[in-house]
């Protein structure tokens, strides 16, 4: 084989593998993508803001917790309260906090929920049943 025919098999058998290499990052990357599993609406009223044991809440992450807990658990609930799947149970109501910090929830967003009297919308993502992040949307 001639020198120049040499470099053109190493270059080629180089883009090869490069290629390889991207194809296969890609495929990881969609097999480990997160998938939107659930969503709620939820309204954030007074019992939300406060634990059971009647201290309040200094983290956004704790009242979503409450919320829930309320809902699935003691039945308290304000008008605007949907049903969620993924929050029934109590496993997965202990992993919200790692959930919200993997997720995402603007700071005036946080704020206004910290203050009650808001509507939020949350999507779970992770997969399978497997929750790994939450996103959060406020309104007033």
């Amino acid at each position: 084989m001639s020198l120049m025919t040499r470099k053109r098999h190493h270059g080629l058998r180089a883009v090869a593998l490069a290629t390889g290499l991207v194809l296969s990052s890609i495929v990881a990357g969609a097999a480990n993508a997160q998938e939107l599993i659930g969503s709620y609406v939820a309204y954030i009223g007074q019992p939300d803001l406060y634990n059971s044991k009647g201290a309040r809440l200094k983290q956004p992450w704790q009242i979503l917790r409450q919320d829930r807990a309320n809902f699935h658990r003691f039945g308290i609930s304000q008008p605007g309260d949907e049903f969620d799947p993924f929050f029934g149970s109590i496993d997965n109501r202990k992993i919200m906090e790692r959930m919200v910090m993997n997720g995402s929830i603007d700071p005036q967003a946080a704020k206004r929920l910290m203050q009650g009297e808001a509507t939020v919308f949350v999507r779970i993502y992770g997969r399978g049943n497997t929750g790994t992040s939450l996103t959060v949307t406020v309104a007033r």
